[in-house]
């Protein structure tokens, strides 16, 4: 399967409240989903507050359809009472690399 379609998201946790992000994150009911491909969880190594996320999707279809659904929409409610102020959102798609974790 082919990426075509992502984004990279950038968070900021209330204070304090960066450990609660990440875990929240990696247990995101995307993870799973066969239409994710691409799905890193990063922090910032000077804020540990500050969390970026990394998503590759099949097509931007199969996005929408995910978060349409039940589970996702659970997931982001759970996730706005941890973040102060807005995501900040880029459209990404991955073009080659390789994961280091």
């Amino acid at each position: 399967m082919t990426v075509n379609h992502g984004f990279h998201a950038v968070m900021t946790a209330q204070p304090g409240r960066g450990d609660e992000l990440v875990a929240l994150l990696l247990a995101a009911p995307s993870l799973p989903h066969e239409d994710c491909l691409v799905f890193l969880v990063s922090r910032s190594g000077s804020n540990p507050d500050v969390v970026s996320v990394a998503e590759g999707w099949t097509s931007q279809e199969a996005h929408a359809r995910f978060f349409a659904d039940e589970a996702a929409q659970d997931f982001v409610a759970q996730l706005q009472p941890l973040l102060a102020g807005e995501s900040q959102l880029t459209d990404a798609v991955p073009v080659g690399g390789k994961p280091t974790f």
